[in-house]
Formats: C-alpha cells, sequence, structure tokens
C-alpha cells in the first residue's frame, strides 16, 4: 500500500469460493481465522457468513483499530500460517477495503453490515463507528493544541499580522491539515481507542 496509513477504522471484506466438499474443514479453519485476528492490537471485530447451507460462496468483514494494525495483521505469521491451511479447500479469494476515513464520515454505524447473498442480504456483526459527537471531541483536541501552537510560532515572523486574514487561514489550513491527518489524529485516535469504541 502507498501514502501514510489512515488512523481511523478500516473494514475489509472478502468473498471466498471454497470447496464444496470440504465445508467442515473450511468452517473450522475460517473460526480459526477469526480467533486468530481477534487477538491481534487494533482488532475491533469480524463476522461471516455463507451464501446458504449448499453455497461455497463465503463472505467475511473484519475490521481493525487503523490501516497500520490492519496490515501489521495482514503481514504477521499466524496469519501467513492461516492462509497456507486453507489452499486446499479455497478456490478463489476476493478483497475489498473500506479506508478508515471514509469511515469516519459515514454515520455512525449499528453492530451489523448487511452482506448481499444470492438469497437476500444477510448481517453479520462488527464493531460500531465512534458516535459523532466522540469524533468531533477527538477533532477538537487534536487541532486545538495544534492551532494555537503554530499561531504562537507564526506571530513573531515579520509580517505574518499583517497578511490579510484570508491568507493568513489559507497559509493556516495548508500546513495544518497534512500534520493532523498523518500525525496528530491518528496519535489522538490510538490514545483514545479505548473510549471512542466504547
Amino acid at each position: 500500500m502507498s501514502g501514510t496509513p489512515s488512523s481511523a477504522p478500516i473494514t475489509v471484506s472478502i468473498r471466498r469460493e471454497v470447496d464444496p466438499t470440504r465445508i467442515a474443514e473450511a468452517t473450522a479453519w475460517v473460526q480459526t481465522g477469526v480467533n486468530l485476528a481477534s487477538a491481534h492490537p487494533g482488532f475491533l471485530g469480524s463476522g461471516w457468513v455463507r451464501d446458504g447451507e449448499d453455497s461455497h460462496h463465503w463472505h467475511m468483514l473484519y475490521r481493525f483499530a487503523d490501516e497500520a494494525a490492519l496490515d501489521a495483521w495482514e503481514a504477521s505469521s499466524e496469519r501467513a500460517w492461516w492462509l497456507s491451511m486453507g489452499e486446499g479447500f479455497v478456490r478463489s479469494e476476493r478483497t475489498k477495503r473500506r479506508t478508515g476515513i471514509e469511515g469516519w464520515f459515514d454515520e455512525p454505524s449499528t453492530e451489523t453490515i448487511s452482506v448481499p447473498t444470492s438469497t437476500g442480504a444477510t448481517t453479520v456483526m462488527v464493531a460500531p463507528s465512534p458516535p459523532r459527537w466522540k469524533q468531533a471531541v477527538s477533532i477538537w483536541l487534536g487541532f486545538f493544541p495544534v492551532n494555537l501552537v503554530f499561531t504562537y510560532l507564526m506571530s513573531p515572523v515579520p509580517g505574518w499580522n499583517g497578511l490579510p486574514i484570508w491568507l493568513r487561514v489559507l497559509t493556516t489550513t495548508v500546513v495544518l491539515t497534512p500534520i493532523m491527518t498523518y500525525w496528530v489524529l491518528p496519535w489522538v485516535t490510538r490514545t483514545l481507542r479505548h473510549w471512542l469504541n466504547r
């Protein structure tokens, strides 16, 4: 993956085609994967469903607190071992990521996600997004001190206070937005993770 990892929760959706003659093995294998993932830092929840009793299409969702935690799980030796155990009966796999930053702009989720199936929609349990007011508090806790420090640092700069206010605000936001996105908010959300997910 390129760029700096996102700091907000990220959900992965996986569709697998499983050998229909090895359903019992596949069921145990999927549950083992859930158990292994749940032991990793940043794990927020998961769920899996099949299209139907005789279906060989399986859907799995799992969610981590941020992209760094997800990347750590996906690069782990436990996951590599687990995937190797499924090579005999998993025929294909398709994965989609919903980036964490998109989740911050969603309505706070319920505790389920709907997975489309051939017979309709099935819901699986996932961890909810933080409510809007907690997101707002988290952003403010990061933005206020950073903005205050930047204002103090820029005040002595010759000519700064004489600039039009729109130019000062433009400069401030251009400088602070990447700082907030890549450093401050990841730190704030990691620090407040338990409160945000309560």
